[in-house]
């Protein structure tokens, strides 16, 4: 049970500073505060550029490439910072990072870490080191980002007047670690002192156990996570026994609230393979390896757990397609086998040693060196991001070590995962306060992944939505926010069942399956589910080798399955019309037939009906050989289809 803490009083800690470094405040009109901020004191004259052929890659050592990039890029963002007008002086314009791109979103000035890290650090490769020109516009960029702190201590993102969980939580560990930069550098003692009482006020907000942005269960985990990996780097340079016990306190209520049943993170009721794994993921991997938590190491192993259900394997090793039909907010559709810099998530790296299992969604330690190696011999300087497409996470990160699997340690991790572990399994997880049931059957010859319930929100679709075979690979994704690119019947006016709650009834062959976690043997699992306003009525049969979808209807329906096609596969429908990758189909037949690595597996409905293919722009792990092509099958509304899987 989580402990009650007694408040802190924010006059005393503001008081306090304020008194400590006598400093000026006054109050902007749209609601921000400007307490403790004395104002820059300038010049601010331009950063120079950066010499001819920099910065060269082959000085950078392998942990510090991802340094390279935002050093092409740091004398354009330092230079787009205001300091020719008073009223957003230091405001990180130039639309480098974040929208909207206005001098009250604080989420904007988070690249004061990227300049301060610049300044304080010595490399070979770093022209500017102690440079006095990046000194002081990081000096109006910090005056002007802590002059959007509320009085409450939170900072606005998309809204003045806001109290931005996101802009408060990802804010303090870029302030934290800016003020770690500031103090190795001996630099800015004025602005340190704001910085600390900035972060103080901030932590005081974000750890108050009444913050709306604590109910239960937390939604957009990432962001509590955030802030809590902040004020653990916060509470590292600023000691205060009452906040670290707050702090521990929100560690053990995220980890019992923010987390499903299930094993996901809730984003915001519902899984997101963004936000879950490349976001969440490195945030509590960072409080992790500050502070040794064992709440996050045991969040870390749920979720590993829950995530081997949700990532298949392609059989040539290529990569893995995910479940992103049930993807709440970001459209993640597959992760590479050998992903290089920049990856953000580096961070979660750390927890492998103690999770083996994660080793099977991380490039192996040698793979990444390899794609390292490739990168320092490139010729020519490294090459900045595009605006908008830079981030302060990758360099942040880039200050911890790593610990990527061996090519050894993946391997194992990816044979223990559990539709590769075993052949013969039915699991459903559920999360009953939010009426979401998550149902993964393996059969020999197949593994399917189905929702259904109460969807989190508009773009998850339910019914089945991922179709994978050991040999062949992945066969059938369903697409997130899209009716066209997910399984299930369309109705005449275009929409899809999917794009709806549809609950189900589950059975084990002839008897009610009431949830028992794994249920093996020769018995199929039957799933009935439909439109709530009896539309449409669906029974899927899943049996050792086949999936069978016998829909009903109340008029004429589309039968529609977004395929997975190689570009090597050998597909056509059964009278004889071949389908090409890459282009539309059309064929009056009763099946189809895609021959891929030795296996053949046919999908038939059973009668001649006008089928077509359409290909669409999708495409699946790097190269594009993978392509969502949508079978797509108009019939009077009672149909029968057999995916036999070889």
């Amino acid at each position: 049970m989580a402990r009650q803490l007694r408040s802190v009083s924010r006059r005393a800690v503001v008081g306090g500073a304020l008194g400590a470094a006598g400093l000026l405040g006054t109050r902007w009109a749209d609601g921000t505060a400007q307490a403790a901020v004395p104002p820059p004191r300038g010049p601010f004259p331009p950063l120079a550029p950066l010499p001819h052929g920099a910065p060269v890659r082959s000085l950078f050592t392998p942990l510090e490439q991802r340094f390279g990039p935002y050093l092409a890029i740091l004398p354009g963002m330092t230079n787009d910072i205001v300091v020719d007008d008073p009223a957003t002086l230091g405001f990180m314009g130039g639309g480098w990072w974040r929208t909207p791109n206005n001098a009250t979103n604080a989420r904007v000035q988070e690249h004061v870490f990227t300049l301060s890290w610049f300044h304080a650090n010595a490399r070979r490769w770093n022209p500017y080191t102690g440079n006095a020109a990046l000194l002081s516009r990081l000096d109006a960029a910090l005056s002007h980002y802590l002059g959007l702190q509320h009085p409450d201590g939170s900072w606005p993102e998309y809204s003045p007047g806001e109290e931005s969980k996101a802009a408060t939580g990802f804010g303090m560990g870029y302030l934290a670690k800016t003020l770690a930069n500031l103090r190795q550098a001996r630099a800015l003692a004025p602005r340190r002192a704001a910085i600390e009482s900035a972060l103080r006020q901030g932590m005081t907000w974000f750890l108050d156990p009444a913050n709306a942005i604590w109910k239960s269960p937390v939604n957009y985990a990432n962001q509590n996570a955030a802030g809590l990996a902040g004020a653990t780097k916060s509470l590292r340079l600023i000691h205060d026994r009452e906040l670290a016990a707050r702090l521990e306190d929100r560690i053990e209520y995220l980890a019992a609230n923010g987390q499903s049943p299930a094993g996901f993170f809730y984003e915001p009721s519902g899984m997101d393979i963004d936000y879950n794994f490349e976001v969440l993921m490195p945030e509590i991997a960072e409080i992790h390896h500050l502070t040794g938590n064992r709440a996050v190491l045991g969040m870390a192993r749920r979720f590993a757990d829950w995530f081997g259900y949700n990532v298949v394997r392609e059989p040539d090793g290529s990569g893995s397609l995910t479940y992103v039909a049930m993807s709440a907010r970001t459209g993640v559709a597959y992760y590479d086998d050998v992903v290089p810099d920049p990856d953000r998530t580096n961070l979660g790296s750390l927890f492998v040693p103690h999770i083996p299992d994660l080793g099977a969604f991380f490039t192996s330690a040698e793979d990444r060196a390899r794609t390292r190696a490739e990168w320092a011999a490139v010729p020519g300087p490294a090459i900045g991001p595009a605006k908008q497409d830079t981030s302060p996470r990758i360099i942040t990160h880039a200050t911890y070590p790593e610990a990527f699997p061996s090519k050894r340690a993946k391997a194992a991790a990816v044979k223990h995962l559990p539709y590769l572990r075993r052949d013969d399994f039915a699991v459903r997880r559920e999360d009953t306060a939010l009426d979401q049931t998550y149902l993964y059957v393996r059969r020999p010859a197949l593994y399917l992944a189905s929702f259904f319930g109460t969807r989190p929100t508009k773009d998850v679709r339910t019914g089945p939505g991922l179709l994978w075979h050991p040999a062949a690979g992945t066969l059938v994704q369903s697409q997130r926010a899209s009716d066209t690119q997910v399984w299930g019947s369309v109705l005449a006016n275009g929409n899809v069942e999917a794009h709806s709650d549809m609950h189900a009834t589950y059975r084990i062959g002839d008897r009610a399956w009431d949830g028992g976690d794994t249920v093996p043997g020769a018995s199929p699992v039957v799933v009935a589910y439909g439109l709530p306003d009896g539309r449409t009525h669906t029974v899927l049969t899943l049996g050792r080798t086949s999936v069978t979808r016998a829909v009903r209807g109340t008029a004429g329906l589309t039968e529609q399955v977004p395929l997975v096609l190689l570009d090597t596969d050998d597909v056509r429908f059964t009278d004889g019309t071949p389908v090409t990758h890459g282009a539309d189909s059309h064929a009056s037949a009763d099946g189809l037939v895609i021959r891929r690595a030795g296996v053949s597996i046919a999908i038939d409905w059973g009668t001649r009906l006008a089928a077509s293919i359409e290909a669409t722009s999708v495409t699946l792990l790097r190269g594009g050989a993978r392509r969502i092509h949508v079978l797509r099958v108009p019939h009077g509304g009672t149909l029968t289809t057999v995916i036999r899987m070889g």
